[in-house]
């Protein structure tokens, strides 16, 4: 690319914000000659884009416009884009919460509370968004339950618990526990414990009932429960020792 003329860059260079050097190397001026005002200018500027919340370097002005996007110029523009009246901004505040994973009703009212939802503006866009479906206390629910209990292997009692701290109406929690029986209560125990036993190998049996207890205690299985699929595990295992012994040789006993 032809040199610019040292004319053309001493007299149009663009010295009233002090960008003139950057701008020249951008456009190809790269042999253009120094600006004829003084360094120093450049050097305030910089100071002003540092406290911007970037360093000084080469690349002044784009450093500069980065500190103002990042910084105060980002700031802005996101007051900006978010919108002014709180029912529209309670509405995107939910519809953003509501894109990663549902949500109960008590969770999104807790959220716009944070954020300074007037309480009379959160009720509207929540009920709006309970009539369309976004907000469905009951599915949640089921889908919580049954999955905690199949991947977690919680009890009846401690899904309840979480389903309460989640804002779930009792009666709501209780139809959805109502998919699980007593039997899947014991199977998922008995899951539990079989996972657990490989690790207190080696111990003491009092020992080990103490800890597999405490698995399924931790779970909000009752003491009852606990201890009687933990015995039935452990005589279990004790009747087929030969077979565990063959299986895992010398690595039976390791944690």
């Amino acid at each position: 690319m032809a040199e610019q003329p040292p004319g053309r860059s001493a007299g149009e260079g663009e010295g009233a914000d002090g960008g003139d050097g950057a701008g020249a190397a951008g456009h190809g001026g790269a042999a253009a000659p120094a600006p004829a005002f003084p360094a120093e200018r450049p050097r305030r500027r910089s100071g002003r884009t540092r406290r911007g919340g970037t360093g000084e370097g080469a690349g002044g002005d784009d450093d500069g416009a980065g500190a103002d996007e990042r910084s105060g110029g980002g700031s802005r523009r996101g007051r900006a884009e978010e919108p002014a009246d709180p029912e529209s901004r309670a509405r995107d505040i939910c519809l953003r919460l509501l894109t990663g994973a549902a949500k109960t009703r008590k969770q999104l009212a807790d959220a716009l509370r944070k954020r300074e939802i007037p309480d009379e503006v959160a009720e509207e866009v929540l009920t709006r968004l309970e009539e369309v479906g976004l907000i469905d206390d009951a599915a949640f629910a089921r889908a919580w339950v049954e999955s905690r209990h199949s991947v977690r292997g919680l009890s009846r009692r401690a899904l309840a618990q979480e389903l309460r701290t989640k804002g779930v109406s009792g009666e709501l929690a209780e139809q959805a526990l109502a998919q699980l029986d007593p039997d899947d209560e014991t199977e998922a125990a008995r899951a539990l414990v079989e996972r657990r036993l490989r690790t207190t190998r080696g111990l003491e049996r009092q020992t080990r009932t103490r800890r597999l207890v405490g698995v399924l205690a931790r779970r909000g299985y009752s003491e009852g429960l606990a201890f009687r699929v933990v015995r039935e595990a452990l005589d279990e295992e004790e009747s087929g020792a030969g077979e565990w012994d063959g299986a895992y040789g010398d690595t039976a006993y390791e944690d």
